[in-house]
C-alpha cells in the first residue's frame, strides 16, 4: 500500500496517465507503441544516419485525443523513432542515451493531409494501441521537491516516498521518474527546460531495455510543441 503523502508535498500533484492497450495495428493515425507509423505525404520515414537503416517507430500520440490536448500542441501526431541496430551499436556510436542523439527522431507531424502508413521494411516493435488513459496521481522526488521549496522531510520519510513516487512504467505527463539526477533537456529555440511528454521503461509495453533496467523520458517545449527531445538513464 503506497505510503502517506506529506502535507509539504500535496499541493505539487501531478496527473499522470497509465495507457490502456490492446494488441493491434489496424488504424495508423492511432496512438501507440510500436508497431507502423502514419506518415505526411513528402515525410520520410527515418533513417539512421549511423548504420543507414530504417528506425522503428516506439512511440505515436494522436494529440487531439490526448487529455489536455493543448498541452501538446493541440494537433497532430507526435512520433518517436530509435536505432536499435546493434551492429554498428548506433545506441552507443551515437550516445544516444542523450538527447538531440542522431539515431533518434522526435517529432510532430500534421495528421490532416493526406499520408498513408509507412511502407517502409525493417524492424518493427509489436504495435500495441492505446486505446485510453488511466488517471493516477503523481508526486515528485526528493531531489524536485527540494528544488521546489520542500523542506523538513526526514530520511524514512524520503525513502518511504522513493518506493512509490514518481510512478515507474509507462505514463503520459506527470514527474518523470528520474535515475541519475534531474535531467530536464532545455528546448533548442527558447532554451527553457522541457516537460515530460511520455515515460517509457525497460521491458514493459515495448520490449526493450534501456541499458541496466533505465528509464526513457519524451519530452516537449511548452511554448515551442515542434521542439521535443529524448533521453535515458540506467543505473
Amino acid at each position: 500500500m503506497p505510503h502517506a503523502i506529506p502535507d509539504a508535498v500535496i499541493p505539487h500533484r501531478r496527473t499522470a496517465y497509465r495507457p490502456d492497450v490492446v494488441e493491434g495495428d489496424d488504424d495508423p493515425k492511432a496512438s501507440k507503441l510500436g508497431g507502423t507509423p502514419w506518415l505526411p505525404e513528402g515525410t520520410t520515414h527515418p533513417v539512421c544516419p549511423n548504420c543507414n537503416h530504417p528506425m522503428p517507430l516506439l512511440l505515436q500520440l494522436d494529440v487531439a485525443t490526448l487529455p489536455d490536448p493543448a498541452r501538446y500542441g493541440g494537433t497532430g501526431l507526435l512520433q518517436l523513432f530509435y536505432c536499435t541496430n546493434a551492429e554498428p551499436l548506433c545506441e552507443v556510436d551515437c550516445e544516444a542515451f542523450f538527447p538531440n542523439a542522431k539515431s533518434v527522431v522526435a517529432r510532430r507531424v500534421d495528421s490532416t493531409t493526406k499520408g498513408a502508413a509507412s511502407a517502409v521494411e525493417g524492424e518493427r516493435f509489436e504495435a500495441k494501441r492505446i486505446v485510453g488513459w488511466e488517471a493516477t496521481d503523481d508526486y515528485p522526488n526528493w531531489e524536485e521537491g527540494e528544488e521546489l521549496g520542500i523542506t523538513g522531510l526526514d530520511d524514512a520519510t524520503i525513502d518511504a516516498l522513493g518506493e512509490d513516487w514518481p510512478l515507474t512504467g509507462e505514463k503520459l505527463a506527470g514527474w518523470p521518474a528520474w535515475v541519475q539526477g534531474i535531467e530536464y533537456p532545455e528546448c533548442t529555440e527558447c532554451g527553457e527546460p522541457q516537460a515530460l511528454v511520455f515515460q517509457i521503461d525497460s521491458e514493459g509495453l515495448l520490449d526493450y531495455g534501456w541499458g541496466d533496467m533505465g528509464v526513457a523520458h519524451l519530452t516537449q517545449c511548452s511554448a515551442h510543441p515542434d521542439h521535443l527531445s529524448f533521453g535515458w538513464a540506467c543505473g
